[in-house]
């Protein structure tokens, strides 16, 4: 098999996924009274991203032959999918949710910053423990528990900074505090992978090869079992690193690009609902110098 024929035929439509996807993407059109704003483009984008992650080849790959692509799959569903979703949510759409007592008590907890940042921070360290990760990976359940609890508590920790209500969201200065030491973590997750001895988790050093597929990733991709486990921690520690990065310039450049208003002396802005929701930072503005 080449690699073109990897890209073309490795795809497993897996019913469940397919079928999830649609109807997440009905519900949510269906909360909208199926008119969609502009913002419904970034919800759409993070149930397309999903659905790639888990049915494309990369799926496949990651599954049984390359610690890598399960990193890049794991990156697309912390990194990538939470934020697109929360982007996408209306603000009334989160008012209305909010207000149903369980959610709203629920929020009220896991919407704390220090405990959604230990949520997020802490199901990436554990599930990257060898004994978590060789289970999942040997155990179809566990392996659809870990994707779940990666999605959760995702969206739990881009909640404080994203969350569809602008007002609510952290302020720069604490999203900063929030952020950084979220991408530290991260960093030092992936050094430790990519730096640790080989056969950290054995099902990659020599994986059952259904498809035919194993010389051409070791001789053709150059990626030896050695290699694989470095890239998988070199995607973690550097394009991981510039996601979060990139979340933190986006809120500091919406911060400081808005303009001055009438809210700096006490009168408030009103704020379109149906453009809220696409917006990355709430409408907080800089101090007025006299």
């Amino acid at each position: 098999m080449t690699t073109w024929q990897i890209f073309t035929s490795a795809w497993e439509w897996e019913p469940s996924i397919v079928v999830g996807c649609v109807a997440l993407l009905v519900g949510y059109l269906a909360a909208l009274r199926f008119r969609p704003t502009k913002a419904a483009l970034w919800f759409a984008g993070g149930l397309l991203v999903l659905l790639l992650a888990l049915v494309s080849p990369l799926d496949t790959l990651g599954d049984t032959y390359l610690f890598s692509a399960h990193m890049v799959q794991h990156l697309l569903l912390v990194l990538i999918v939470p934020p697109l979703l929360l982007l996408g949510i209306p603000p009334s759409l989160a008012e209305r949710a909010l207000q149903w007592p369980l959610a709203g008590r629920a929020e009220r907890v896991l919407g704390q910053p220090l405990v959604a940042w230990l949520v997020g921070i802490v199901a990436i360290w554990v599930w990257h423990a060898p004994a978590l990760y060789n289970a999942a990976l040997n155990s179809e359940a566990i392996h659809i528990a870990e994707h779940l609890c990666f999605l959760v508590s995702a969206t739990i920790f881009w909640w404080p900074v994203l969350m569809p209500l602008p007002g609510r969201r952290l302020a720069p200065l604490a999203t900063l505090l929030y952020i950084v030491p979220a991408a530290m973590a991260n960093t030092l997750l992936g050094i430790l992978l990519a730096y640790s001895p080989l056969g950290l988790y054995p099902a990659y050093l020599s994986p059952e090869d259904t498809l035919g597929i194993l010389p051409l990733l070791r001789d053709s991709w150059g990626l030896s079992p050695k290699a694989d486990q470095q890239l998988a921690g070199l995607l973690m520690w550097v394009p991981g690193g510039l996601v979060y990065l990139a979340a933190l310039l986006g809120v500091l450049a919406r911060w400081f690009g808005s303009p001055e208003t009438d809210e700096e002396y006490g009168e408030a802005t009103p704020v379109d609902p149906d453009t809220a929701g696409a917006t990355i930072a709430p409408h907080r503005r800089r101090p007025h110098v006299s």
